[in-house]
């Protein structure tokens, strides 16, 4: 019983280093976010999943998007519900630094756009 707690200690602890895993499909991980210059940039205000909800248009990012290898995009969720932006998730209140490590054609839903799609090309 002893060793089954001291290996979910030992997981516990572990589990943070586990996410800094710098280059890990293309993320970026940040530590001070003073230090990094971003190529895009977007902010999910407040309020925008209820203006979906009531039919208002809200568009925050373009619904193609096309990028170089090596940019930096930020988007900052300041709304309280997730969003689903082509093939990232942003969670509530949470941030996400990306940067573009190969080219490629990425499709996904988007819930920060009208047409509810979005396609992000990066080029060499």
């Amino acid at each position: 019983m002893r060793r089954l707690w001291l290996v979910g200690v030992v997981m516990l602890v572990a589990t943070p280093a586990c996410g800094s895993d710098d280059g890990r499909d293309g993320a970026l991980v940040v530590e001070d976010p003073t230090a990094v210059e971003f190529d895009y940039e977007y902010v999910i205000p407040l309020g925008t999943g209820a203006k979906f909800d009531a039919g208002e248009v809200v568009e925050i990012l373009p619904g193609e998007m096309t990028v170089r290898v090596g940019e930096v995009m930020r988007i900052v969720n300041q709304d309280d519900r997730q969003h689903l932006i082509g093939p990232f998730f942003v969670g509530a209140g949470e941030t996400l630094t990306q940067r573009f490590a190969s080219a490629g054609e990425f499709t996904g839903l988007c819930t920060v756009h009208p047409s509810g799609e979005f396609v992000l090309t990066v080029e060499e």
